[in-house]
């Protein structure tokens, strides 16, 4: 009956360690989101109430690989789903968890995997020696291969998403060039169209004068006026 007790008060403070501490992915998540040099790429919202990743392609390439063992932005996504996350916003990837915010970072520890403590008790009343695996996996190096078993078996459905994200954008920037070439091209009608307007009106103003002065055998005469004009 002691040994039961004492087994279950052992439960006991190793759930309270997990709980005093924000699991490993959460903290490297924090310090991606919180970090100025890389609002570009990705940051907080306008209120600081989620977090947006701008940049999909060059959040795989340049700022996963810093802080986790993978560049699979699909096995991230679903990492933020298994600890409560959810989309904000259907237009960009925009995430939002209640306890996760700008400048709470303490928040951070009420944050739980789902289902991670369920798992765990049920281990411990199984045998003494389930109890010592249980308080190792409540370490990093399980949540590291965690990660890892996500980056294998990452959602297909968000890999689509996010290939249909990519042409989306080739799309556009296609479309966008093709635009500022036409824009390009009626500029410059434009310009040689007004050149000869211009040209046209100084021919006609010319023709005009020439018209006015007098003719002698179809000799055209120069008017005194103009002549003193001249000479003076």
């Amino acid at each position: 009956m002691a040994s039961h007790d004492q087994c279950e008060q052992e439960s006991l403070l190793d759930h309270a360690k997990m709980l005093s501490s924000p699991p490993p992915f959460l903290l490297k998540t924090y310090m991606l989101v919180d970090n100025p040099a890389t609002d570009a790429t990705i940051s907080w919202n306008a209120d600081g109430t989620a977090f947006v990743v701008w940049q999909p392609a060059e959040f795989s390439r340049d700022l996963l690989p810093t802080l986790f063992k993978h560049c699979n932005f699909s096995s991230f996504v679903r990492q933020l789903n298994t600890y409560g996350f959810r989309k904000a916003a259907t237009s960009r990837w925009e995430f939002c968890n209640d306890m996760f915010r700008r400048g709470e970072r303490e928040l951070l520890s009420n944050i739980r995997r789902r289902g991670a403590w369920e798992r765990k008790s049920s281990l411990r009343r199984s045998s003494s020696s389930s109890r010592i695996q249980v308080r190792n996996a409540a370490n990093e190096p399980a949540v590291l291969h965690e990660d890892e078993e996500d980056r294998g078996s990452s959602s297909a459905s968000s890999s689509s998403e996010y290939s249909n994200l990519l042409d989306e954008n080739k799309k556009l920037k296609r479309q966008n060039e093709e635009l500022n070439s036409e824009l390009k091209n009626m500029k410059s009608k434009c310009k040689q169209l007004l050149d000869l307007v211009d040209s046209l009106r100084s021919s006609a103003v010319v023709e005009q004068d020439e018209n006015q002065k007098p003719k002698l055998f179809g000799v055209r005469l120069e008017v005194a006026g103009e002549n003193k004009r001249k000479r003076e």
